[in-house]
């Protein structure tokens, strides 16, 4: 699930400044590399692409139906090993990282339903996944966005 995260962050702002860790060739090959990807063209082309259409998916813009072009072709194959049965996604070289990051928000949808979600702060683009117990988590970070969000109602209840 890091790795969703991690997809999902690529493009925060920073100053107020959209910064793209998947915008360069450069930067992107070694983020994915990062990530066990190959670095490919093709990969970081599949891997914008799912980012943008899971930000809109888990921001409720989009229905989960958007990522089905994302998984055309993908196979699941059983394999008995000395551990029992597994099962091993075929899918070509240039996509096993974005299906990847697919399966792994289909499986944070099921096991921690409703806890990937966008920061609060609507100034930030990142998201986060709510492991509290409660289920409150509002913000990516509550050193950032979080204390900002508190000063900002502070100041203007006491304007």
């Amino acid at each position: 699930m890091d790795t969703l995260l991690d997809l999902l962050n690529s493009r925060p702002l920073v100053n107020g400044e959209e910064q793209d860790a998947l915008g360069d060739p450069a930067g992107g090959r070694r983020w994915a590399r990062e990530h066990d990807g190959e670095g490919s063209l093709a990969e970081l082309a599949l891997l914008r692409e799912t980012r943008d259409i899971l930000r809109d998916v888990v921001r409720g813009d989009s229905p989960p139906t958007a990522l089905r072009p994302l998984l055309e072709g993908v196979h699941q194959v059983p394999e008995l090993t000395s551990d029992g049965l597994e099962w091993t996604v075929k899918t070509p070289p240039h996509a096993r990282l974005a299906v990847e990051v697919v399966l792994a928000w289909a499986a944070a949808e099921k096991q921690l339903p409703g806890r990937l979600r966008a920061c609060a702060n609507d100034e930030c683009q990142l998201f986060l996944l709510d492991r509290s117990r409660a289920n409150r988590a509002r913000w990516c970070s509550m050193a950032a966005c979080g204390n900002r969000e508190k000063a900002r109602r502070h100041y203007e209840r006491t304007r």
